[in-house]
């Protein structure tokens, strides 16, 4: 927050200065960060020297993409003592697009470091110092990297990067040896694996290349990453190596719950203005301005330009399209995403996904039908049970209960001890008033499971309830309701378990606080009930 303190200036001149202030204050409120960093400049030339405000042009400048407005501010700060850290991974990567390699070293070495930032010069110091003594010639500049991966704590993505320093400065005998002694355990070594299979590839070693393909297979475990999924870029410059080292930090931030968007915002921003034509540090500012809040600047990333986008891309963009309320468009965009050869399971299970968001079961069935189809046999009864219960659920919203049941039975058979199914299985069948029985012990089954889910603990409470159990209905519906206090069907079901109870005053209470929450179907069934108290007609499904 700027602390605005009028200069003695002319009036007007005064005046100026507070209307560019308070019209930044809104910019930044509307998340409009180029109109703040405008109005910002405005109140920069009348008054300069505003405790904040650099750093503030400095946030709305990397939020809004504009380098030479960074840069800018990012010098003026550094220059004047504040050396924080987005100020110097800005002037450090400005350096870098100049391939001033003594700058770029000066600004990496040139902060202190402060509380809880030795953990992130761990992340970036070894890589950055690695590429920029390649980019200024300096002999074996994989030192920093080899030495920060120690025995006692083996980091394989940094011997991977090791590789591609080795590779990129055309020791290729060096890299293969690394490449082929390397265990890769986890997510960020077998990302880095991905690139220098794609650098061994251009470097006429084949061999090598699949060799190293084959332990990132075995790593992930089938696990079709979106990273991993990326068409394959060889790094093989300094700028390029940067750009992609700080693009993967970037991802992980941006996929780290609770984790600062600034973070992960400022190590995409700089790797975008390092290289914008790879894929990978697209995707990480795709993310990062998500995580950051800004959609519609992510979505534009995604549109247009001359190359074809990857599926994954494509699909990305689908689900920011899905997220903005263009349903049709997305659900149109991501089958388009997903219909390649061989199939991609995790495409195919993030199309259907949006098909249902979109209320098109066609194009649902269309996804589970080829997502089956991937399934061979005994493969993964997790999945299999998962789109049955998602075939099971379309036909149960078209009102076909009797070819939907033998699916629900199916999925039952093949996942007896998983709670989401047995719970699935026994509401559909206990709200149609099916074999009360059999659904009452599934539900109880799938709670005995897992007990502090609120969506099972809320069917076991309305089973009861259904079942003429309304003593002890009432304290699992309160329960499931205190889990999700937002959740329309499960406070209206605790509203007519209280009315059923004789606590009327408490059900019209949480009849209008369901009602604040609910759509337009059961905006009506609960004004009947405010007005005429719980009748068999109003009841809820």
């Amino acid at each position: 927050m700027l602390a605005f303190a009028v200069p003695a200036r002319a009036a007007d001149d005064s005046s100026a200065a507070l209307n560019a202030l308070v019209k930044a204050r809104l910019a930044e409120e509307a998340g409009e960060p180029a109109a703040a960093l405008s109005a910002l400049a405005t109140l920069a030339s009348h008054s300069p020297t505003l405790p904040g405000l650099r750093g503030r042009m400095l946030e709305q400048a990397i939020e809004a993409g504009d380098l030479a407005a960074a840069r800018s501010a990012a010098a003026t700060l550094w220059q004047g003592g504040d050396r924080r850290f987005d100020a110097q991974l800005v002037l450090f990567a400005d350096a870098v697009r100049k391939g001033d390699w003594k700058a770029a070293q000066g600004y990496l070495a040139g902060r202190a470091d402060k509380t809880g930032a030795d953990a992130i010069s761990r992340l970036i110091q070894p890589t950055l110092n690695a590429w920029i003594d390649l980019g200024a010639r300096t002999t074996n500049p994989e030192r920093h990297l080899l030495a920060a991966n120690v025995r006692a704590r083996p980091e394989p993505a940094l011997a991977l990067e090791a590789a591609l320093v080795q590779l990129a400065g055309g020791r290729t005998a060096d890299a293969i040896a690394i490449t082929d002694a390397i265990t890769l355990t986890d997510r960020t070594s077998q990302l880095v694996a991905l690139r220098a299979a794609a650098t061994l590839d251009k470097a006429g070693e084949g061999a090598a290349a699949e060799r190293l393909r084959k332990r990132i297979a075995l790593a992930s475990g089938g696990r079709e990453d979106p990273l991993l999924l990326m068409p394959d870029q060889p790094v093989s410059t300094p700028r390029g190596g940067i750009a992609h080292w700080m693009a993967l930090l970037a991802d992980g931030f941006a996929r780290t719950p609770n984790s600062s968007p600034k973070i992960s915002l400022i190590f995409a921003r700089s790797a975008y203005w390092l290289d914008h034509g790879d894929w990978t540090v697209r995707s990480a500012l795709v993310e990062a301005l998500d995580h950051n809040g800004q959609p519609q600047e992510a979505m534009a990333l995604l549109t247009g330009g001359r190359r074809a986008m990857p599926p994954v891309l494509d699909m990305r963009r689908a689900e920011l399209l899905a997220d903005a309320g263009q349903l049709a468009e997305a659900a149109k965009l991501a089958e388009s995403a997903a219909a390649q050869e061989p199939p991609v399971r995790s495409l195919l299970v993030r199309f259907a996904d949006i098909a249902r968001r979109s209320s098109d079961p066609q194009a649902a069935g269309r996804a589970y039908s080829r997502l089956e189809a991937t399934l061979g046999t005994g493969d993964d009864s997790a999945l299999r049970g998962t789109l049955l219960i998602a075939r099971a659920e379309l036909l149960l919203q078209a009102g076909a209960w009797d070819d939907a049941q033998p699916l629900l039975e199916k999925a039952v058979a093949l996942r007896p001890d998983d709670a989401a199914v047995l719970n699935f299985a026994g509401y559909s069948a206990l709200e149609r008033r099916k074999d009360v029985k059999t659904s009452l012990a599934r539900i109880e089954a799938a709670w005995n499971l897992e007990p502090q889910d609120a969506s099972i603990t809320d069917s076991l409470g309305w089973a009861y309830f259904l079942t003429g159990r309304v003593e002890e209905a009432v304290p699992l519906l309160e329960k499931a309701q205190r889990g999700e206090p937002d959740n329309p069907v499960i406070v209206e079901h605790l509203g007519d378990a209280y009315w059923q109870a004789g606590r009327r005053f408490q059900a019209r209470y949480v009849w209008r606080a369901a009602a604040l929450l609910a759509e337009a179907e059961m905006t009506t069934r609960l004004e009947t009930k405010l007005r005429d108290g719980l009748t068999p007609a109003t009841t809820a499904p």
